[in-house]
């Protein structure tokens, strides 16, 4: 099975993506029971040895509103110096001081296309949301850290149902401006579908935005996460969230499943002869061994295929 999958190209496709791993953070979150800061540590270090180029290690949200990530700190120093260069999510100031306290060098935001999310994620109006975070992206940018950006709810909302194409643009062209360098454009609950996808990256390319600045981060909850990858990538876009296993949700919106699979992508990267530097194996392990800690089998399917191979 080492030579599966069989390489076949297809034109107008990239050369290389970046994934972006986000299961010790969008993966654990959402987690019934609190997971031990030395299993997360161990979490993260295997997946950074499997190759993954970014690891998202944790979040500075308050525990009351996510008391699984509540050991952030903690979890930071035990990575010691490695974590220093692995991005964590802010809210806003308060979270901005935890990580400057720690010599931390990428953060990122969190915001909302939506008014209903907004106000339930942030407290905080569609147009103030942008007020709260440019004084948490001003002074990061100026201790010299790199800034991403999330926008939430890009292709449909639980409360509002479908949401503007515009309306999205409107949201991530903000954060942007604010000084982000990358804007990750998230299917929240799972309900984007391929002509979705291209159009909406299209949209952006009309405001000035081009696909390297774009990620793309896609919930399987209708099963179309590998289907909007391909569309993503047929439109040039090269950065890509996924998670480990398959991992995560969203603890403020309870139709959202979980994440793109990192296993289920890089499979599929590696049948098209897309560059991404991961270990496959060493992934699909790391997922089997954290699913033996959280006491249930990983979703993703290709973790099921290999793990109970192997």
């Amino acid at each position: 099975m080492s030579d599966l999958p069989m390489t076949v190209r297809a034109d107008g496709l990239p050369e290389r993506v970046t994934i972006y791993e986000v299961g010790p953070r969008d993966g654990l979150q959402n987690e019934q029971s609190v997971v031990p800061v030395e299993v997360k540590a161990e979490f993260v270090r295997r997946l950074v040895a499997a190759g993954l180029p970014i690891v998202e290690a944790t979040s500075f949200v308050h525990p009351r509103w996510v008391p699984q990530l509540a050991d952030a700190a903690e979890l930071m120093a035990d990575l010691g110096e490695e974590g220093r260069h692995l991005p964590v999510l802010v809210p806003n100031e308060r979270g901005l001081d935890r990580a400057l306290g720690l010599g931390l060098e990428h953060i990122a935001i969190f915001g909302s296309a939506t008014e209903t999310f907004a106000s339930k994620n942030l407290n905080r109006t569609f147009d103030e949301q942008f007020a709260m975070f440019e004084p948490t992206v001003a002074r990061a940018r100026e201790a010299g850290m790199d800034v991403r950006a999330y926008v939430s709810m890009c292709f449909g909302d639980p409360w509002e149902g479908a949401v503007p194409i515009e309306q999205v643009v409107t949201a991530g062209t903000r954060l942007l401006d604010l000084g982000a360098s990358q804007l990750s454009l998230g299917d929240t609950i799972g309900v984007a579908t391929a002509g979705h996808v291209r159009a909406l990256v299209a949209a952006f390319a009309d405001a000035g935005v081009g696909t390297d600045r774009l990620a793309m981060h896609f919930h399987d909850t209708y099963g179309q996460a590998l289907a909007n990858t391909l569309s993503a990538l047929q439109a040039g876009i090269t950065t890509f969230d996924a998670s480990a296993g398959g991992l995560g949700g969203c603890p403020y919106a309870k139709s959202a499943t979980g994440n793109l699979a990192t296993e289920d992508l890089v499979w599929m990267l590696t049948g098209l002869g897309i560059e991404h530097g991961v270990d496959l194996d060493a992934v699909v392990a790391t997922s089997v061994w954290m699913a033996g800690r959280l006491g249930r089998p990983s979703p993703s399917a290709v973790v099921r295929a290999l793990g109970s191979a192997g």
